[in-house]
């Protein structure tokens, strides 16, 4: 078992890479251009489409790579040696916090959202958009920096 590990090495960090950087783009996308346009729109287009968005992003592509960063990374942890392993332990590490700070945050803000009637009156629209859009922006950013950071860390590990 050792041995078909070692071997696999490479193509293993570099799927954790390349699942790692998905995510770090797609949460990055999210705070340079997403929000920053939807923050110029009326209550009722960000709440309407911040609702159709995350119905949408639960999805096979999405999924594998959200999942797949963490899971590839561990395995990965498993096939490195050396000088890599401390550094695909850190890239597990920032990836498994990029998951838990969406599960902990952003999925609760987005349900929260989900349960507002996007017809409602301009009053709840505010109030919904009040509750979710400061929060859930920080939170992206946590997990943009944490799936960056192992990014950056799975590369320093496939360079070892």
């Amino acid at each position: 078992m050792i041995d078909v590990l070692e071997s696999a090495r490479t193509p293993i960090l570099l799927a954790a890479l390349v699942a790692s950087g998905l995510q770090a783009g797609t949460y990055y996308t999210w705070a340079s251009g997403v929000m920053p346009g939807l923050a110029d729109t009326d209550d009722a287009t960000f709440v309407s489409t911040m609702q159709h968005v995350n119905v949408a992003i639960v999805n096979p592509v999405f999924l594998a790579t959200f999942l797949g960063a963490p899971a590839l990374a561990a395995v990965g942890v498993a096939a490195a040696s050396g000088s890599a392993r401390p550094w695909v332990i850190a890239g597990l590490g920032l990836a498994a916090l990029t998951v838990l700070t969406t599960a902990a945050f952003n999925i609760p803000l987005n349900d929260a959202l989900a349960a507002v009637d996007a017809s409602a009156d301009a009053g709840t629209l505010h109030a919904a958009r009040e509750a979710f859009e400061d929060s859930w922006v920080r939170w992206n950013v946590v997990r943009t920096l944490t799936s960056t950071g192992a990014l950056a860390c799975l590369g320093w590990a496939v360079s070892r």
